[in-house]
């Protein structure tokens, strides 16, 4: 537990710099509802510093912290080598700051250059920025970005793009002049409805955002989409799962112009929401309407390497007018993790996760689709899949919490009519006696 040194005169000190004239800490807290508040804590006055970390603790563990994953959804239970935090936390790159000074910050400039060349590998394209703050703010810097690079308005969203990632979406450009087409889901298999997504393209058009493996887990080829968006000058923008494409297409094999995506799975731990990692990679000829930064390489006089920032399109250092975005830096230390996490599996250790995810899932898939009232949708998947349940998924959620096991995502938190529907995701770290065992505590919770 943090020492904290403040005595009360020194919190009145700061809240009076700060202009809290009354109402003391609590004063701060009064924009938080009273229902998201903890009343209590019950703590009686008086106790030692021993006693008080032990009664905290002792609140701490009734969290349930020790539960099977099958919860996936965009963020996922992926093991994380040792090596991964032992080298983030160095105080060299723990405790850096923004790289102003190249010949101050060469460490974490070649880590930032490292990193943007790890993605570019991983999604196939030529350029990668200094990383991002999550999986859908990245989707919304590359919408705008396609913005001005076509000089158009309109986008269209896939509908089988995350749900999350639209919402956040619509929140960024609520004030903006963008028009939004979302195209509905194709129910035969959960893949891009082509004919609703060729009903939309025309020349106001910017570009189309696609997913793949889309929200449902599935698994989809947007070649052909590609192709006839740039018939058209539209840009196709694919948001994607890093681990999956281990073992998938590359987005720039299919075409895609602007590839983002959430990081998570690249050694970031789950940690309650975040931290998280948004990476974005494009083509050569449009890195100028990147938003971020970009680390280059370079030579000194003495013709030495050394690394600088290339490009750095934020208001601190162009003209506001001209600014992209305002991505702060800090990103940089969850893109270390990345980098550190793809430089310990390697081109084939990502390739065996990948498979891994893959193959456990097919054996999920099996298993669970001969339990009795149990339907496996059977669309191409990568280790997320959807299951139809004979109840409510809700009720079934809960009693399997009860079991230690974190059951599924239940797709009626976004979509109508799909009270029955869980998206189930499998990991590497997920083995066949805890698959076997989610099998078996849902068959006694569906029919006990």
């Amino acid at each position: 537990m943090s020492y904290v040194p403040n005595t009360p005169r020194d919190i009145q000190v700061m809240l009076d710099a700060i202009g809290v004239k009354s109402g003391g800490i609590e004063e701060l807290f009064k924009s938080i509802s009273q229902e998201l508040r903890a009343k209590s804590f019950d703590l009686p006055a008086g106790r030692s510093e021993f006693e008080v970390e032990r009664y905290l603790r002792g609140l701490g563990k009734k969290n349930v912290t020790d539960l099977i994953y099958f919860l996936g959804g965009g963020f996922y239970d992926h093991y994380i080598p040792a090596a991964v935090d032992a080298i983030v936390s160095r105080s060299e790159f723990y405790t850096a700051y923004t790289p102003y000074q190249p010949e101050a910050s060469q460490g974490t400039l070649q880590a930032i250059y490292e990193y943007q060349s790890c993605i570019c590998r991983l999604t196939g394209m030529e350029v990668s920025n200094a990383s991002l703050y999550d999986g859908g703010t990245a989707l919304y810097e590359a919408v705008m970005m396609a913005i001005r690079i076509t000089g158009r308005n309109k986008i269209i969203m896939d509908g089988a793009v995350s749900p999350i990632y639209r919402k956040m979406i619509r929140s960024y450009t609520g004030n903006l002049s963008v028009e939004f087409v979302e195209t509905p889901l194709f129910h035969g298999s959960r893949m891009s409805y082509r004919d609703e997504i060729d009903r939309y393209l025309d020349d106001r058009t910017a570009a189309v955002i696609l997913q793949n493996p889309n929200f449902f887990g599935t698994i989809d080829d947007h070649s052909d989409i590609a192709e006839k968006c740039r018939e058209k000058g539209i840009l196709v923008i694919e948001s994607v799962y890093p681990i999956a494409l281990g073992v998938l297409k590359s987005p720039r094999e299919m075409g895609a112009d602007i590839v983002t995506g959430e990081g998570q799975s690249l050694g970031i731990p789950l940690s309650f929401g975040g931290p998280y990692l948004g990476f974005m990679a494009t083509k050569k000829e449009f890195v100028r309407k990147m938003p971020g930064r970009v680390v280059g390489a370079t030579t000194d006089k003495k013709d030495r390497r050394g690394f600088v920032l290339t490009l750095q399109t934020r208001e601190q250092h162009i003209r506001r007018s001209k600014a992209t975005s305002n991505i702060c830096t800090n990103e940089a230390l969850c893109a270390l993790r990345a980098l550190v996490y793809m430089c310990l599996l390697g081109k084939e250790g990502i390739k065996k996760v990948a498979r891994l995810c893959m193959d456990k899932a097919e054996y999920a898939k099996k298993i669970l689709g001969e339990i009795k009232g149990v339907e496996v949708k059977k669309w191409p998947t990568f280790n997320e899949f959807i299951i139809k349940l004979p109840k409510d998924t809700s009720e079934v959620i809960g009693k399997l919490i009860s079991k230690g096991i974190a059951a599924g995502f239940p797709l009626s938190r976004y979509y109508k009519g799909m009270d029955n529907y869980l998206l189930v995701a499998v990991t590497e770290k997920r083995t066949k006696v805890e698959i076997t065992a989610f099998a078996n505590a849902l068959e006694d919770i569906l029919w006990s």
